[in-house]
């Protein structure tokens, strides 16, 4: 990262980052919560440093002048609605959070947060079903901003078998479910770089959004340990040691056998509805013909398909 940066006349980051160091920066920013409770110019800098922009950047980026942004920021002038808008969208702040915002600087919450239940989210959620069912003979699931499950196909069912109950208690989590040696930790045979991938990918949310309760969690599940659980077969190097990856796969050891399966995330595009723009679709694909072969057979007979 560097040394200690200088401060820049109008450049509010360098003086802080001088101040408190580089090598503290990041507890720094991490102390400076957000809450609905704060000035709005206290949030909007937050925010700013929290995506580590200066006041020069986030001004040019929002096309409004730097010294308008820092009266803004320190409450010797008040944001119109259009302008939190505006720096909201440029600073990239989720939309639970805009509220927030919004309603500091005195303005009404625009974003609704429907549970996907409610009748009018009815038609995301069968676009939601449809796609998950859409996936089979593929595991898919949607989860919320805190990885809870949210809706799921059947064939997730196949990856949680041997699954501990009390992990299956509603809210379902399906972090806990990967990652705790209860759950699916002890069958997947590169628990290691699944882990180190999960951890990886949970910690740039947390930095991305300030989320507490995603912060608890990741706590929580560093404290599990990566040995615990790690598979016999990681520790002898695992079925495909030494060939070189594109990307991390998720191989497990099923009733069905091992299957090995890539991931990738669908969130909606133009989401107005906070818990639409929270709501992440994960759907994993066979890695490989056999794993493929596997699943379309388990699903060619509906007495065969998992449940």
């Amino acid at each position: 990262m560097g040394g200690a940066s200088a401060a820049r006349p109008g450049d509010e980051r360098g003086h802080d980052l001088a101040r408190h160091g580089r090598r503290h920066a990041a507890r720094y920013l991490v102390a400076m919560t957000a809450t609905s409770a704060a000035p709005v110019g206290a949030q909007l800098r937050h925010w700013r440093m929290r995506r580590r922009l200066s006041q020069l950047e986030l001004a040019l980026a929002a096309d409004v002048s730097t010294r308008h942004l820092s009266c803004l920021e320190t409450g010797r002038a008040a944001p119109s609605r259009e302008m939190v808008l505006r720096l909201a969208r440029r600073l990239d702040v989720p939309l639970r959070e805009r509220n927030g915002l919004l309603t500091a600087a005195g303005f009404a919450p625009m974003f609704a947060a429907r549970p996907l239940d409610d009748p009018a989210m009815a038609a995301a959620r069968a676009v939601v079903e449809r796609v998950l069912r859409a996936h089979e003979p593929f595991p898919a699931l949607a989860v919320d901003r805190h990885w809870n499950v949210v809706v799921q196909n059947r064939a997730v069912a196949l990856l949680l078998d041997g699954v501990d109950p009390a992990l299956l208690a509603p809210p379902v989590n399906a972090l806990r479910l990967a990652l705790d040696p209860r759950g699916m930790a002890p069958r997947i045979v590169n628990f290691a770089a699944w882990r180190a991938h999960l951890l990886g990918r949970l910690g740039q949310q947390v930095a991305a959004s300030g989320d507490e309760a995603l912060g608890a969690l990741a706590d929580e599940l560093a404290a599990l340990g990566s040995d615990a659980a790690t598979s016999v077969h990681e520790h002898a190097g695992g079925p495909t040691a030494g060939e070189p990856t594109l990307v991390v796969p998720l191989v497990v050891e099923t009733r069905l056998g091992t299957l090995s399966f890539i991931s990738t995330t669908t969130v909606f595009g133009t989401p107005v509805d906070i818990t639409l723009a929270e709501l992440a679709l994960e759907s994993f694909f066979p890695a490989d013909a056999a794993t493929a072969a596997v699943l379309q057979g388990a699903f060619a007979a509906p007495a065969a398909a998992p449940r």
